[in-house]
C-alpha cells in the first residue's frame, strides 16, 4: 500500500498532456507521476526535467541512458525504478544480451569499454558516500565528451530523485513494469517488494 495514492491520469489535463511522453517510454503513465500530480507543479516540472534529461544530444543512446538508470536504481535498492529502467531500456532497443546480462556489465563481452565506463560512473555516483574518483573521471574522459558526461549525470541525478520518491512512497508497480522486472531481473532476486 503506497504512502499516498495516485490520482487518475485525467485529473489534471495539463499534466496528462505532458505525461503522454511516458506512453512511448513505458507504455503507460507511471504511478509516480500520478502521485506527483497531487501537486501539479511538481508533476509538470518533473516531466519537463525528464524530457530534457532523456533528450539525446551526443552518443549516449536512449537504451544506454536507461541502463545507466538501472545501475543507479540498483545501487540505491529502488525496485520500482529498477523495473521501469529495464523496461525502458528494452523499449528503446537495448540488445537482448545486454538486457539479460545487465548484472554482469563489468565483465560480460556484450558491453563495450565505453558502456562500462558509463555504468561504473552511474554506480559510483549513486552510492553514499559518493565514489566518483580520479579513476572514474579518467575512464569517462577516455570514451565520452563533456556534454555526454553531463547527460549521464543528468540521468543519474534524475533517478536519485525518483529512487527516493518511489522507495519512500512505496509506489505501486504497474503490470508492464512487473513483467519486465520478472523477465530480466527476477533470476537475480528482483521482486516487487513493497511496491505491490
Amino acid at each position: 500500500m503506497p504512502l499516498v495514492n495516485p490520482l487518475p491520469p485525467k485529473h489534471d489535463p495539463e499534466t496528462k498532456e505532458l505525461a503522454d511522453f511516458f506512453n512511448e517510454t513505458l507504455g503507460f503513465c507511471p504511478n509516480s507521476v500520478l502521485t506527483m500530480q497531487i501537486r501539479p507543479e511538481i508533476a509538470r516540472a518533473f516531466i519537463n526535467l525528464n524530457k530534457a534529461v532523456m533528450n539525446n544530444k551526443g552518443r549516449v543512446t536512449s537504451s544506454l541512458k536507461r541502463m545507466i538508470a538501472w545501475v543507479s536504481s540498483n545501487a540505491t535498492g529502488c525496485r520500482y525504478c529498477q523495473a521501469h529502467a529495464i523496461r525502458a531500456a528494452e523499449r528503446y532497443g537495448a540488445e537482448q544480451e545486454k538486457l539479460d546480462h545487465i548484472w554482469d556489465y563489468k565483465t560480460h563481452p556484450a558491453f563495450s569499454d565505453g558502456e562500462r565506463a558509463a555504468l561504473d560512473f552511474s554506480l559510483a555516483a549513486s552510492v553514499i558516500p559518493n565514489a566518483v574518483d580520479e579513476s572514474i573521471k579518467k575512464e569517462l574522459h577516455r570514451h565520452w565528451d563533456e556534454g555526454e558526461i553531463v547527460e549521464m549525470l543528468g540521468v543519474i541525478s534524475l533517478f536519485g530523485y525518483l529512487n527516493r520518491w518511489n522507495d519512500s512512497m512505496g509506489t505501486t508497480l504497474e503490470e508492464g513494469a512487473i513483467e519486465s522486472g520478472n523477465q530480466y531481473l527476477g533470476k537475480h532476486g528482483w521482486e516487487v517488494g513493497k511496491h505491490q
